[in-house]
């Protein structure tokens, strides 16, 4: 049972890691990324294009018989319906607002950034409101 709080341990390191070089966690940066008819900074690119080369793997780890290290699981529903749309929807505008998403927020807070906290007392707020307005639909997830 250790091995799995070790290899999730090490593994949210390496991504606090990653978001710390690519400076997802400086929300300037992340604004001058999304301001596509500003001063725009192409350089987070490179960070999503990385992200999307982990999918291979993420897909290679699947197709074994058995998990590499942890047990994994995947949702039952893969369908796109409202709330995902306005899901999605609220966490871009979210991440257009503030420069944040919650990675980068909870990495920020390391460093002492009250807007990094207001971001994620909004978030938990958030989460909050949805549940009440959305209760569970019984373990679709």
């Amino acid at each position: 049972m250790g091995y799995h709080y070790l290899t999730a341990s090490i593994s949210g390191l390496v991504f606090g890691l990653g978001l710390t070089v690519s400076q997802m966690v400086n929300p300037a940066k992340v604004l001058a990324f999304l301001d596509v008819t500003g001063a725009w900074d192409p350089s987070l690119a490179l960070v999503m294009a990385g992200a999307l080369g982990t999918l291979s793997l993420v897909r290679a780890v699947f197709r074994r018989t058995a998990p590499a290290a942890l047990a994994q699981t995947l949702p039952k529903q893969t369908g796109i319906d409202g709330r995902l749309i306005l899901g999605a929807g609220l966490f871009g505008i979210g991440w257009g607002l503030s420069g944040f998403c919650p990675g980068p927020a909870l990495a920020s807070i390391s460093y002492g950034k009250g807007e990094a906290t207001i971001f994620l007392a909004a978030l938990f707020v958030g989460f909050i409101v949805f549940d009440r307005v959305f209760p569970s639909r019984g373990g679709d997830v």
